[in-house]
């Protein structure tokens, strides 16, 4: 498997809005995108762009809420109620090619490819395959 872009790290959120406070005023945002529902994952995003630097893209950082009671972050605010960095994220070329790579490593893929908050395929590897890290892959957007 070779490293693609990092794309975002997602940061889990009891609060979207309080949030937004914390990266404009803090930690000095000035582009930060709408919050939008994915009720297919059980959770409200909204993207925060970090500076572009030069001709590279920046990245991002992923807030996420819970939507409803039945989101799956629960159990991750229930052990982390402040929230914090939830996963990050690193772009392919090719998501089921990627998808047959890591499962050919013996690491444990969480499921089916699926569209994620960018719109594009993606998929988890499970922490303890990852150094620790739940670790998303997501098929480059057609637009980069």
């Amino acid at each position: 498997m070779k490293l693609g872009r990092f794309n975002h790290i997602g940061v889990v959120t009891p609060s979207i809005p309080d949030s937004i406070v914390h990266w404009r005023d803090v930690m000095g945002a000035t582009k930060i995108h709408d919050p939008f529902d994915l009720p297919a994952q059980g959770v409200k995003v909204c993207f925060v762009d970090t500076p572009a630097d030069g001709p590279n893209n920046g990245t991002q950082i992923e807030l996420i809420e819970p939507l409803g009671e039945d989101s799956p972050i629960h159990g991750f605010l229930a052990k982390n109620p402040l929230g914090g960095q939830h996963h990050v994220c690193f772009e392919v070329p090719d998501i089921h090619a990627a998808k047959a790579e890591f499962e050919a490593m013996g690491k444990r893929v969480l499921g089916e490819p699926r569209i994620g908050a960018h719109g594009t395929l993606i998929f988890f590897v499970h922490p303890k395959d990852m150094g620790g890290m739940l670790t998303e892959i997501m098929e480059t957007p057609k637009d980069h």
